[in-house]
Parts: structure tokens; sequence; C-alpha cells
């Protein structure tokens, strides 16, 4: 087991609770990139964190106790995330939902380890988040080793003989899913034709696109965010590169193709099952579409975390970060991603992985699969 929260820690969250009255709130933290290149992500989680706080304390909260959001933004950066998670455990948080990017969530998940603070991300896949042997992290997502699986399966099947082109943009996640798919491939047998990279905030990608055309390239697998995706595919349409596209989960929200246009028609992406559309979600996604918000993406696996930590801080009958953990081990929760268990490392016992093409501005899921 390990030690508890520093006594820092406890003396400052002691200070905290001489100053509210006897019925105290409990601290719930929401650590998303709120501002920066992936505010759109960090939107998709407050909004899905803010609605499964007021519909807890609709309810009578947790353990008789209200709970009580602060949304803290780590602007996609890891520094800053590591300074916002010493924040919540100075103000006494008990439960951390994020980070968005593996890059910022695996130095944070040290401090929320050390500081005694559960850390559930409905978003970062890089498997080595919970490989680090701790107690109190997890996830509501996936891994990219399962969806790398998944994008590698779906390339051998429909594009076999074609010339691949495996590209990334050198952070921890977007490499990190590449690597994962290109080592599924050569699993299968298949030899990509090209592994390159580009820089997150490159906006002109000519010389990858003409390395890409001089090689042959008919399809490419790229590993990263929204952003740089849209604007590669956008820059390979305009230079007559016609070659397929197939990404990951970063590049699943509008954005994606209001970047990309037209040259994003036919293109693929993995992500988790369409939970939008299954009955247990059916009530919140009716409610965040009434308050003219788009619950994609992360939304609803954001709104599953605190979900999952507050039925299992009931069924362990305390906010100890080490008794709720334990708790969410030995138990399955019901969310509105369907129901969900843990396994040692904190992942999700089940994922469900599957392709989606975008076309006319929307992503749906490919049938028969």
């Amino acid at each position: 087991m390990k030690t508890r929260r520093p006594l820092i820690a406890i003396l400052a969250a002691a200070s905290m609770l001489s100053t509210v009255p006897a019925f105290a709130d409990t601290l719930v933290g929401l650590v998303a990139p709120l501002t920066g290149p992936n505010a759109v992500f960090g939107e998709q989680m407050r909004r899905g964190a803010e609605m499964a706080v007021a519909d807890i304390n609709a309810k009578g909260g947790v353990l008789g106790d209200k709970l009580r959001l602060t949304n803290l933004d780590d602007a996609s950066n890891p520094s800053q995330g590591v300074a916002i998670a010493n924040k919540l455990a100075t103000e006494g948080g008990v439960v951390a939902i994020g980070n968005f990017n593996s890059a910022v969530s695996i130095p944070s998940s040290k401090v929320f380890e050390d500081e005694g603070i559960m850390m559930i991300s409905p978003a970062s896949t890089n498997p080595q988040l919970t490989e680090q042997g701790y107690e109190l992290i997890f996830r509501t997502c996936g891994r990219d080793d399962q969806q790398g699986d998944v994008a590698a399966a779906w390339l051998v099947t429909h594009n076999k003989g074609d010339k691949i082109a495996v590209i990334h943009d050198q952070t921890t996640y977007g490499r990190g899913l590449a690597d994962a798919t290109k080592a599924a491939l050569n699993k299968a047998g298949v030899k990509e034709a090209m592994y390159d990279a580009v820089n997150v905030g490159d906006r002109d990608m000519s010389a990858l696109v003409t390395k890409m055309k001089d090689a042959g390239i008919q399809v490419v697998y790229f590993g990263g965010l929204h952003t740089e995706a849209g604007l590669l595919i956008r820059q390979m349409g305009e230079a007559g590169l016609k070659a397929g596209f197939m990404s990951g989960d970063g590049t699943v929200n509008q954005e994606f193709w209001n970047i990309a246009g037209k040259f994003a028609e036919g293109a693929l992406v993995t992500f988790g099952n369409e939970y939008r559309d299954k009955p247990e979600a059916s009530d919140v996604v009716k409610r965040f579409r009434a308050a003219k918000f788009e619950p994609e993406a992360y939304t609803l696996y954001t709104y599953a975390a605190v979900q999952a930590w507050a039925q299992a801080a009931e069924k362990a009958k305390s906010s100890d970060a080490f008794k709720v953990a334990k708790a969410m081990r030995d138990g399955s929760y019901s969310t509105v991603i369907g129901p969900l268990a843990f396994d040692e490392k904190g992942d999700r016992r089940t994922t469900d992985y599957v392709v989606y093409r975008w076309s006319e501005g929307k992503y749906t899921v490919i049938p028969g699969q």
C-alpha cells in the first residue's frame, strides 16, 4: 500500500476544512487543456465533468456531501500540468478527472499518486500511463496498442499491397499511436513504405507531401492531433496526392473537418463505439443537445469518469483514494458509456475500438465490422 498524502498536504486540507460548514463539499478537479491548440477537447471534458457533477449533486452528492468542481487549465503543457496537479493537492482535491494529453498525464500521474489523489483520464491513450505500477491511476478510454491493432487490421484487409506511409506528430500520444499501428502492421507481415514525422505547429507540410508523392504513397496513417492531421490531408489534396488517410482518436472532432475541408471526405478514424446512440446516454445526450452542445468524442468519457468514481466511493464508503481505487478494481459501474470495470493496471477490462468514416462533415461508424 502506498504512503498516504504528505503531512503538508494534510495540514493544508485540514486548514481548508476548518473554514467550511460541518457538511463540507468534496473537491473534484478537472485537469484539461482549456486553452491552447487542444482547447476543443478541453471544452468537451469540461462540459462532461460539469454535467456529471451537477447530476450527482441533484441526487444528493457522494457520501452525503456535494461535489465541488474546479476547472484547472494545463494548456497541453507538461510543466503546467504538474503545477496544477500540485495546486489541486494543496486545495484538498480527492480526484482528478484528466488529463487529455498523454505527455501531460504521465508526469502529472506521479504527483497524484504521491499526494493520494485518484486520477481518471478520459482521453490519455498512451500505454505508459498505466504501466507505471501506480495504484491510483485509471482511464475510461482504451490504449494505443489496442487502437493500433484495430487500425492495422483494417489496413491489412482493405489496403493489401498498397504503399503505406506512417506519419506522426512527435508527441507522446502521436508517436505512441503511430508506433503501435506500425508494430501491428509489421507483425502482420506488412512493411511500411515510409516512416516520417511533422512537428506540432507546422503549417507548411509541402516537403513531406512531395516526398510521399515521389515514393508513390497510396495510404497515409497519421498518429497525432486534429490540427496537424487536418493540415496534412488538406495539403495532400491540394498537391494532387490521391492517397487514403487514416488516423486515431485525436482527430475525432469537428475541427478536423473544418481544417481539412472537402479533402477529408472518406478519411478514416479509429475511436470507441458510438456511445451517443446508446440507451444509457440518451438522457444526457438530449440535454447536451438542448443546450446547443454536441457531446462528441471525450464528453461522455469524462462524464463516465465522474460517474465511476462516485459509485466506487459509495461502495468504499470513503473518499480516500486508496480505498476508492480498491473498489474501482473490485466492481463494475454503470455509466453513460456502458458498464465499466477496471483491471489491476487501471485500464478498462473491455474496449470496443471501431473504424469511422468522415463524409460530408460527419464521422459515422462503418457498418459490418
